[in-house]
């Protein structure tokens, strides 16, 4: 633009050929000043200009600094934050004294806060605790009962929810009360339709685990799932993140459901779950083509709760302060090192052995064994009421 005016051509119709304003012709024109072009210095100043009128003068901001390095020394509180070098510097009579929040600024631009900046890491995969389902190679069920509804009337409503967590396969069953043999009925049901997964996860709901007032007990729910191949999973008492998936679909239930209608009585409200639920697979569907295969169910299968337990079941617990544990009322010592840390056990039934694995939110991909300790499966005949 300044060579086409130096060359004779008028200011209007550089703008006109450039597409820029007049003013911004005349700003660089007078910036060459007649110059050769090559002598110019053409670097703009920064926006905003240099410092405003009304900034904190550099002696005041030092003045702070020292006044804060006072206090961190000396101050009987212990405080020598924004509040406190201000009210250092209001009792000392000074005049035109920064703001607080004026005073944390410079605080923070000039470096001289202590407090650490939280690190943001990245959330682990769904289902890190089990390497296979992390991996995508293994589909893992959870499910989990909602309780506490009454329909007016005083009748009582339990729900039993289930939910896969890479398909996305949901399920809700409505009851007044469950029990162990029910729910055992249900799960039989629901796999006999969709297939076999290979791990289900659990609360540890006694209906799930099983009569806890003895010492290696396990209940209808463990044996269904060890007789069909399916490794049963209990998350850690509360924990969260275990049961992510499933108590987010209880949530989705419970608004879609159970708040957005009036239901007359226990049949209605099934009627209406049941539309949900298959308004929900349909949805889903996509994830559940790309998700990993199930197994069928298999062919003239029974249940035999006297067979011997085979297979194995896995415990997500966090250690005490002395790196103990217990699982099946039993106390393991694990680790003295890794107190009040997530670990996976797994009670295998087959080997008679129990292994103890490290968890680690910040490294899920890193799970090594930590003890193997024997164990002898229980040999009793099954009874249980629940």
């Amino acid at each position: 633009m300044v060579a086409a005016v130096q060359r004779g051509q008028s200011l209007r119709s550089v703008a006109r050929r450039f597409r820029v304003t007049l003013a911004t012709v005349q700003k660089w024109v007078r910036r060459a000043n007649g110059q050769r072009l090559d002598r110019v210095d053409w670097t703009d100043a920064p926006r905003g200009g240099r410092r405003a009128a009304r900034a904190t003068s550099r002696r005041r901001e030092d003045l702070i600094l020292r006044t804060r390095q006072h206090l961190k020394v000396s101050s009987d509180l212990g405080e020598y934050g924004a509040a406190a070098i201000h009210r250092a510097l209001t009792d000392r009579g000074l005049k035109r004294i920064p703001t607080i929040r004026t005073i944390g600024r410079i605080l923070l631009r000039r470096g001289a806060l202590d407090g650490r900046v939280r690190i943001r890491r990245p959330p682990p995969p769904k289902g890190w605790h089990l390497p296979r389902v992390a991996a995508q190679k293994a589909e893992l069920d959870s499910f989990d009962f909602v309780e506490g509804l009454v329909i007016r009337g005083g009748i009582d409503v339990m729900v039993l929810n289930a939910i896969s967590l890479h398909g996305g396969l949901c399920g809700s069953w409505v009851r007044s009360s469950w029990k162990a043999k029910f729910t055992v009925e249900t799960l039989i049901a629901h796999w006999r339709e969709h297939g076999l997964p290979q791990y289900a996860q659990f609360d540890n709901d006694t209906i799930f685990l099983g009569n806890r007032m003895y010492r290696d007990a396990f209940g209808r729910v463990i044996r269904l799932c060890l007789q069909l191949g399916v490794t049963p999973v209990f998350a850690a008492p509360k924990e969260t993140g275990f049961q992510a998936a499933i108590e987010n679909y209880n949530g989705r239930w419970q608004a879609k459901v159970w708040i957005r209608f009036e239901h007359e009585d226990l049949a209605a409200l099934a009627h209406r779950s049941d539309r949900f639920v298959k308004a929900a697979r349909q949805r889903s569907a996509p994830r559940l083509d790309a998700a990993p295969p199930r197994r069928p169910f298999p062919e003239n299968w029974k249940l035999d709760l006297q067979l011997p337990l085979q297979g194995t079941v896995i415990f997500l617990r966090r250690t005490n302060e002395r790196g103990t544990v217990e699982v099946l009322l039993r106390r393991f010592l694990v680790d003295p090192l890794w107190p009040h840390r997530l670990i996976r056990i797994e009670v295998d039934l087959s080997n008679h052995e129990i292994r103890f694995y490290r968890l680690r939110r910040r490294q899920p991909d890193q799970q090594p064994l930590i003890k193997t300790v024997p164990y002898t499966p229980p040999t009793k005949p099954f009874r249980d009421h629940l």
